[in-house]
């Protein structure tokens, strides 16, 4: 006689648990898509995004009940559990990221190498046609009393180099970096400074972020100031300082190649 071999049910919780974990995948790239192509406004996907980040925590959630029951019952299904805490675990890997960023930097999304006098933005026909119109507001100085304890890294760049060159140097620099140059005027005429609106866009959801470079000319050097802002969200998770350290890296390389 054949004996008929039962084997346990698969758990549910961790059948879910791996579909909720695709699906924060699936939602994810969706939102990514979303925002980076313009086909649809920042706050909604945004909200895509949100959406995604639930879906992953409902997923991490699933897959520590499936690791209970199939401790208490002998059920099948740990595979799928553990898949389901891995995707879901990618997913929130950047969120878990930006959420200690905010712990330890400070507040600001507008970071300048000049805290008493940062550059100020165009205001030109060109300027806000490449920013859709949006000029960054100005912060005061108590908002800036944080930036230095938290970027110390992030100084004026002084270059003895006459003020005409280091213009050039600026614009060489911000090609390098895949700047978007929005508006430009070089120095000279009754104050002497420089300076080079820009936007330039973040990697991933490719936001888009406002930059203004001043070149002014000193007693025998140049003095480059730059001035890196989000347009949207009040914190910047350290972009705009890393920003402006890429460009001073950027304008040392130029140097180099004089």
């Amino acid at each position: 006689m054949r004996r008929l071999i039962l084997e346990e049910p698969v758990t549910k919780a961790a059948i879910w648990s791996r579909r909720l974990a695709l699906f924060s995948i699936a939602l994810c790239l969706i939102a990514v898509l979303l925002v980076r192509t313009r086909a649809t406004d920042v706050t909604a996907g945004m909200s895509v995004f949100g959406f995604a980040i639930l879906s992953a925590c409902l997923a991490v959630l699933l897959a520590g009940a499936a690791a209970a029951v199939i401790w208490r019952t002998g059920r099948r299904g740990m595979g799928l559990a553990v898949s389901g805490v891995l995707l879901g675990l990618l997913v929130l890997g950047f969120p878990a990221w930006l959420a200690v960023k905010s712990v330890t930097l400070p507040m600001l999304n507008d970071i300048s190498t000049d805290i008493k006098d940062p550059p100020s933005f165009a205001r030109s026909s060109r300027a806000l046609a490449a920013r859709n119109g949006h000029v960054p507001a100005e912060l005061g100085a108590e908002a800036r009393a944080e930036q230095p304890r938290a970027y110390p890294g992030v100084q004026p760049i002084i270059v003895d180099v006459d003020v005409a060159d280091t213009y050039q140097m600026v614009l060489r620099a911000a090609a390098a970096l895949g700047w978007e140059i929005a508006d430009q005027v070089a120095p000279g005429g009754r104050r002497g400074d420089g300076r080079i609106d820009a936007v330039d866009r973040t990697p991933v959801m490719r936001f888009p972020d406002d930059i203004v470079v001043r070149v002014r000319p000193l007693a025998g050097q140049t003095r480059i100031d730059v001035r890196s802002v989000s347009r949207y969200g009040r914190h910047d998770f350290g972009v705009n300082a890393r920003r402006i350290e890429k460009f001073a890296q950027e304008m040392q390389a130029q140097l180099d190649a004089r």
